[in-house]
């Protein structure tokens, strides 16, 4: 199942597109994650970059900077603009309000297929952590060239150990595609399963980790997605036929607010795949969605009880202790005898809690959001 290419010379491709949906707030990251300087904008990789800027600097190779299209919400469109000098001001999709990603990507796709009706076109979320980027770059090729053959493709991750934080893709049989020796049929997308059962997916070699990365010639995709929502595609294609004109605003606040939320797992993935219309190529390349403090911290322990420690200028002491400490403040942060233990301290709020417990912290978020925005 391993990719026969583990390493190119990443060059761009022709009429390759890039699309880096910019939305959510990961809010299982609060208090470091917030409306207003959401994942994407931090830097929890721990290289000096925000997730955004690595996603771009990664798939630069593969598109250029003239191929890579931002789609984005309008309050953060400033920071995009400030992380991204080199991107087209035509190529940032400003978004009204959250829409779910089918908006998204439609939206983006819709307009790429207008200035280039040759485009295949990839989807890369802008809050993952990829390591490796030759493996990446590899995988990425592959998915192209199934794609230049009409496939839906996405790129699922071999996985390293049992989670019940990610998405799995079943695989299916082995797809005789030119340039993409590792394609296998999807069989199925299965939701977050519970430890016991992601266990079993891991220990029988035929499932990968759904990392949210999907491949197609534009006009696939759209096909594809009018399929099974055609009133969205022709809403999509109205503001598209709009958007390098003078009447693009009016277009797209007449339409913005009437369209559907939903994710394009649901209306073009599960779809296409039930149909036998979709490959993935397993990718063997370090990934993480950074979707809670056990992630980071996993990403950042040295090893077996470590208490990894994130930001500048931080002040921690520790006696037995181990887990993750974040600090955005000036104070000294003491832990004693605690395992497995999440401290975040910012300016304004203070987060303890467990590895255990950190996928919990979105409830949290939620009591916020009725009882005191202003700490969203």
């Amino acid at each position: 199942m391993a990719s026969s290419v583990d390493s190119v010379d990443a060059t761009p491709l022709d009429h390759f597109h890039a699309i880096i949906p910019a939305g959510g707030v990961g809010s299982r990251l609060w208090p470091l994650s917030r409306a207003d300087h959401p994942k994407f904008l931090h830097d929890l990789a721990g290289n000096g970059h925000t997730l955004l800027r690595n996603t771009w600097d990664r798939l630069l190779p593969l598109t250029g900077a003239e191929n890579i299209v931002v789609a984005t919400g309008v309050a953060h469109a400033p920071a995009v603009k400030s992380q991204l000098p080199d991107l087209d001001p035509g190529h940032l999709v400003q978004e009204p309000s959250p829409k779910e990603s089918s908006a998204a990507i439609g939206l983006a796709a819709a307009i790429i297929e207008l200035r280039d009706p040759d485009a295949v076109i990839g989807s890369f979320a802008a809050d993952h952590v990829i390591t490796d980027d030759e493996v990446f770059h590899g995988a990425v090729v592959e998915a192209y060239q199934a794609a230049l053959a009409d496939w839906v493709v996405t790129i699922g991750i071999r996985p390293s150990e049992p989670s019940s934080a990610f998405g799995y893709i079943q695989l299916g049989a082995e797809e005789a595609i030119e340039g993409a020796p590792s394609a296998h049929l999807v069989d199925s997308f299965v939701e977050k399963p519970d430890y016991e059962v992601a266990r079993k997916y891991v220990s029988s070699g035929d499932y990968l980790w759904n990392a949210g990365m999907f491949i197609a010639k534009a006009s696939v995709l759209l096909g594809r997605m009018q399929a099974e929502k055609p009133e969205l595609v022709a809403a999509l294609r109205e503001m598209a036929a709009a958007w390098d004109t003078d009447s693009r605003n009016e277009v797209v606040e007449r339409i913005w607010p009437q369209l559907e939320k939903i994710a394009i797992d649901y209306a073009v993935a599960e779809p296409v795949a039930r149909a036998g219309g979709m490959v993935v190529i397993p990718g063997d390349f370090g990934w993480d969605d950074v979707g809670d403090f056990a992630a980071l911290a996993r990403m950042h322990a040295k090893g077996p009880g470590d208490l990894a420690i994130l930001g500048d200028n931080t002040a921690v002491l520790s006696e037995r202790s181990s887990g993750i400490v974040v600090s955005q403040s000036s104070r000294l942060v003491s832990i004693v005898g605690l395992n497995d233990v999440v401290v975040v301290d910012t300016d304004d709020a203070l987060l303890v809690t467990t590895k255990e417990n950190a996928q919990r912290v979105r409830a949290l978020v939620d009591m916020l959001r009725q009882q005191q925005g202003d700490l969203l």
